[in-house]
């Protein structure tokens, strides 16, 4: 289906990817036709707001924040694809609204985040980075008080999705006993043990691990009150996102010695590009981890991202699957041959299908296939049909009142 016309010629198709994503992104996208433009850093809301006019594709990480106002300026974007795991860098309603769906990278880099904090157990339970900072600086302790191996402590994850459940089964090889709170209902990976309440696994961890989306819900969801829970001399680990854990109250925990240490990732506030005047009031204490926001940056995990978004934005520009997209409904219906395509977003509202099939009707024309799905206020229809009336009918749909975005794909 990718080498066959399309009713909008690919060499037309404006792809721009941000903050220096992996040169294999580019590659499929230039491999399919499409033109492709590449900037290593983010982009504010103003300079967004310029360059996003005449893009069709956007791709971006966590530093871009695509706001309801850059998408206002966006008259021929397509779809987003955020190549991350997390997507509350954009406003997916808004996006949605306007008939643009969302995909991310769910799985790329969660082997890489999980051996992350594999290593980050390991280093707090010895005090790895103290003793090396101490080496740096010519002094000389070899000591044991306060070091332990990793072997029969308790992990608590937070959070047991894609990089929680992978987690588990790394920590279990190391003899750990693996205990987790999700507020879905998950299947236990191994010998690990669903927790009935958040209190729980901070209580009984000795390490704690956080894997978490940004949400109202998880808004400072670790503050004094939770710390205080966990067991004096435990550690806790965050390679999720920056608003999850109240910094003052961490700091707190950490000075009072309350907590053995911490290993933190992401942080409220972090800089849209490489910097060496970065603060933070975790800076200078002891057994204390700080990484600029690296759980996912490897190569291999850059790679798989690289490949695994591009793949959905093409499918979606090609045949207008809306698979694995994070504020869309989920269709994937294969083309029929001898067929054009027509895809419509249209307000979810009773009676939209009727109308759109007494037009197909009225026009003598013939559904070759048809699939509607649905989710909150938004339908989205993918309809082939007969080739002779396809654009008097796209025409017709298009003048629908309840019609958000309509085009004939091929």
């Amino acid at each position: 289906m990718t080498k066959d016309k399309t009713s909008f010629p690919k060499d037309q198709v404006k792809v721009l990817l941000l903050e220096n994503i992996h040169p294999l992104a580019r590659d499929l996208f230039a491999a399919e036709g499409f033109q492709v433009e590449t900037l290593t850093g983010a982009l504010n809301e103003e300079q967004l707001k310029q360059k996003i006019k005449d893009v069709h594709v956007l791709g971006i990480r966590s530093k871009t924040y695509i706001s309801d106002a850059v998408l206002a300026e966006a008259n021929r974007l397509l779809t987003i694809g955020a190549f991350c795991i997390g997507t509350n860098q954009i406003e997916l309603a808004g996006a949605k609204a306007r008939g643009v769906p969302v995909f991310n990278a769910p799985f790329g880099n969660t082997r890489s985040v999980a051996e992350m904090v594999i290593a980050e157990i390991i280093m707090l339970s010895r005090q790895l980075a103290q003793r090396s900072m101490e080496m740096h600086k010519k002094s000389w302790k070899k000591i044991s008080k306060d070091c332990h191996e990793v072997r029969g402590k308790t992990l608590g994850i937070v959070g047991y999705g894609h990089i929680g459940s992978q987690l588990s089964t790394l920590a279990e090889a190391f003899g750990m006993r693996v205990i987790f709170y999700d507020i879905l209902s998950k299947l236990p990976l191994g010998n690990a043990k669903a927790s009935s309440t958040l209190a729980n696994v901070l209580n009984e961890s000795d390490f704690v691990t956080l894997h978490v989306p940004a949400t109202p819900q998880t808004h400072c969801m670790i503050g004094a009150e939770q710390l205080k829970m966990m067991k004096k001399g435990a550690h806790l680990i965050n390679a999720s996102r920056g608003t999850v854990v109240e910094i003052p109250a961490l700091v707190d925990a950490l000075k009072s010695r309350h907590l053995g240490g911490a290993a933190i990732d992401v942080f409220p506030e972090e800089p849209e590009n490489n910097t060496d005047h970065y603060l933070t009031e975790l800076q200078n204490l002891e057994n204390v981890i700080l990484t600029p926001h690296i759980g996912g940056a490897t190569e291999e995990a850059q790679a798989n991202i690289g490949e695994e978004v591009p793949t959905a934005l093409v499918r979606f520009v090609n045949t207008g699957s809306t698979y694995g997209a994070v504020n869309f409904p989920s269709i994937d219906l294969s083309p029929t041959r001898n067929s054009h395509r027509i895809l419509n977003v249209h307000q979810n509202v009773p009676g939209v299908l009727v109308e759109i099939n007494r037009i197909v009707a009225d026009l003598g024309a013939n559904i070759n296939a048809q699939m509607l799905a649905t989710e909150g206020d938004i339908g989205y229809l993918v309809l082939d049909t007969n080739q002779a009336p396809s654009l008097e009918l796209k025409k017709r749909i298009e003048e629908l009142k309840t019609s958000i975005k309509t085009r004939i794909l091929y």
